[in-house]
């Protein structure tokens, strides 16, 4: 079905709201999956082309090419024409029933980066905002109805358009001019533009940002957010959804459409304060005793200003943002507390719902955001008691199951980002939990949700997709867990590192969280072979023997080399500032029996060869090493390989570096010496 745009602007500038509101509903109906107007229209050209180049079998196509970029000309036109005309239809007061539909087909032209000029106003931004319910300081005065000729103007600009494209070269898709202005928003754009003659200078002209993809990447289809409500349905009021509810929104899935595909919408909305505005919305909403579908846009709408602009997270943050998101949270996982620092977990409790596990993934986005910054920094004594709060909160996010397992996983990837965002410190809450019958423990402290962070951790090693993302946080997080806390690494390294007994396998080969975590430590990605040795490492309490021992030195050989522990920790070299506990490694009976054969490279016990030099005479093996060492002589002058040596801090340097330095060394110790004999 064709929608004529043009229909809807001459029946907007009529006032026929009747045919307005059955013309929107039918535009919205036809372009509901519609992400990006001009790749699908793309798409189709290309296809076309493939069909006539298979009918005809030549590429003779030059009119139906000329005709397809006039229409996409056109249809582009079009759409900015009514994304004009309906903000400017909605600024001058629109008839309630009619106010969701006419948003609902901004949210639709918003997905579309070329059209978004007129949405990116501030006018239009502050108008948006206000039917979202977010407070504004800046004052929005409406405007009123304006006269059939501002209608008349921009469909008469259609015509001129198109004619003028077809002779400048497709200017409206222009990327490298950002003088050329499409005609039917100029005027409704220059009057932010220029109301500040200075800011001229400090920002580019709103074509400028929205023209091309210089700016922007372009928008794939992906996957819906998966939520119990009804998202795209045209009649959201059923259900007991109140209109007002639905206006809201609407407004901010446009906010959110059009911060998310425009710097230029990002810079300011930073610059109109519209975040007191969403964090006055979002402490007011929470604190009420119902909770709505609206609440979950608001936390996406936050998510993605915290996250495109730093200096909203660090006011967000400053104004108590924190504590807000931490009663979000709360309220959502509908908390109950037994003690000042741990939540009653209910076993018997259903499981989160589909709609509650969406809104608690939006508040720990956000906390991440708002709290990243404080990881390595010792908090003060309020904040850390804020923050000891919300890590009890979030040991029930660890705990607590979601309906789907999908979702679970997902909700626990989350809390364990934030995890590892907080402070230190603060997360011996984890552990601060009475022991209950069926509790995992060790020496007599709670390990239940340590537990849970293993398990968590084999899941995504099993996976294997995205293995960066998805791991560096939970390797991270353990690791300094285990350097903090002595119960901690001892109960995960009887976990991943059991006492060794069976080395007839290579460290890295099998199916056990130890393998897979020592596979990982000779991946390609320097981060996460970083960060799976660390585990290891500490969970050998830094000790460069025992790593070895579990690892195999050619395992090991990476992080020893980084840390300048290849030959061995040194005085002037030291493992850790880590205060670790006396308890000694003890082998087993089944690894002492074979430990003197076990291969300390490869890491296991390797079969009996043949002594090479066997039965040759003493002459014979010299020769042999002469001609040995003529072969490393040569592969060394040909650049081939470079023999390497360990200095004295044990990292690896060059044998010609270290054979200087050993000369250097020599004539400075007998220069000593004749100045010590000179003077006795």
């Amino acid at each position: 079905m064709v929608v004529d745009v043009e229909g809807i602007i001459r029946c907007i500038r009529d006032g026929d709201v009747s045919v307005v509101h059955t013309q929107l509903q039918e535009f919205n109906a036809e372009y509901a999956q519609c992400f990006f107007f001009d790749a699908e229209e793309r798409d189709r050209r290309k296809q076309r082309k493939l069909e006539e180049f298979k009918k005809n079998k030549v590429r003779d196509c030059s009119d139906s090419d000329s005709d397809c970029d006039d229409q996409e000309d056109r249809g582009l036109l079009l759409r900015q024409s009514l994304a004009v005309v309906v903000v400017r239809f909605i600024r001058a007061g629109v008839p309630c029933h009619l106010l969701p539909v006419a948003l609902r087909t901004l949210r639709i032209l918003s997905r579309d980066k070329k059209v978004l000029g007129p949405l990116v106003t501030d006018d239009a931004l502050l108008t948006l905002a206000k039917l979202a319910g977010l407070s504004t300081s800046e004052t929005n005065d409406d405007v009123g109805d304006p006269d059939s000729d501002f209608y008349d103007n921009i469909i008469s600009s259609l015509a001129e358009e198109v004619k003028t494209a077809a002779y400048c070269g497709d200017a409206a898709d222009d990327e490298d001019d950002p003088n050329q202005e499409c005609s039917a928003f100029e005027d409704d754009a220059k009057s932010d533009i220029c109301a500040d003659p200075d800011s001229v200078s400090r920002r580019p002209s709103i074509n400028e940002t929205h023209r091309g993809s210089i700016h922007h990447k372009e928008l794939e289809r992906g996957r819906k957010d998966r939520r119990e409500s009804k998202m795209e349905g045209e009649d959201e009021e059923e259900d007991g959804t109140s209109g007002e509810e639905v206006q809201r929104k609407e407004a901010l899935k446009v906010l959110c459409n059009v911060v998310y595909n425009s710097t230029w919408a990002q810079e300011r909305f930073s610059a109109l304060r519209l975040i007191g505005g969403l964090r006055e919305r979002l402490s007011s909403s929470f604190s009420c005793s119902a909770l709505s579908s609206v609440q979950f846009y608001e936390l996406r709408l936050t998510f993605l200003v915290t996250a495109l602009r730093p200096e909203l997270s660090t006011q967000l943050q400053q104004e108590a943002g924190v504590s807000i998101l931490s009663t979000a949270l709360e309220r959502c996982l509908e908390v109950q507390w037994k003690e000042q620092y741990e939540c009653v977990l209910d076993p018997a409790a259903p499981p989160i719902s589909l709609e509650a596990s969406q809104r608690i993934i939006e508040i720990l986005k956000i906390l991440f955001n708002i709290t990243h910054r404080s990881h390595r920094q010792a908090p003060m004594e309020a904040d850390a008691a804020l923050y000891r709060h919300l890590v009890a909160i979030l040991r029930l996010c660890m705990m607590r199951k979601c309906v789907m397992p999908e979702d679970t996983d997902e909700l626990q990837g989350h809390t364990v980002n934030l995890l590892s965002a907080l402070p230190l410190q603060c997360l011996d809450v984890l552990l601060m939990v009475p022991l209950e019958p069926d509790s995992e423990q060790c020496h007599g402290v709670n390990m239940d949700c340590v537990h849970t962070l293993l398990l968590f951790m084999e899941r995504r090693l099993e996976s294997g997709d995205k293995v960066k993302e998805k791991l560096t946080p939970i390797l991270n997080l353990l690791t300094e867990s285990c350097r903090a806390h002595k119960q901690t690494r001892h109960y995960i390294r009887k976990y991943v590192l059991p006492p060794l007994r069976d080395v007839s396998q290579r460290p890295e080969e099998g199916y056990t969280v130890k393998s897979r975590l020592i596979r990982l430590m000779t991946h390609l990605d320097t981060d996460l072979k970083h960060c799976a040795a660390d585990l290891i490492f500490v969970l050998c309490k830094e000790n460069v023997r025992r790593f070895v021992k579990y690892t195999g030195y050619g395992n090991a050989a990476g992080l020893l080399a980084t840390r300048g522990l290849l030959g061995g920790p040194t005085s002037r070299t030291s493992c850790s500032e880590t205060a670790y506990s006396s308890d000694s490694d003890s082998d087993t009976e089944e690894y002492r029996r074979v430990k003197d054969r076990v291969n300390p490279v490869t890491g296991r016990l390797e079969a009996e060869q043949p002594d090479p030099m066997e039965g040759m005479t003493e002459e014979e093996k010299e020769k042999e090493a002469k001609r040995l060492i003529r072969i490393f002589n040569k592969l060394s002058r040909d650049n081939i390989i470079q023999p390497m040596g360990v200095d004295a801090d044990g990292k690896l340097v060059p044998m010609a570096g270290l054979r200087e330095n050993s000369l250097t060394e020599e004539s400075a110790s007998d220069n000593d010496t004749d100045e010590l004999e000179k003077i006795q």
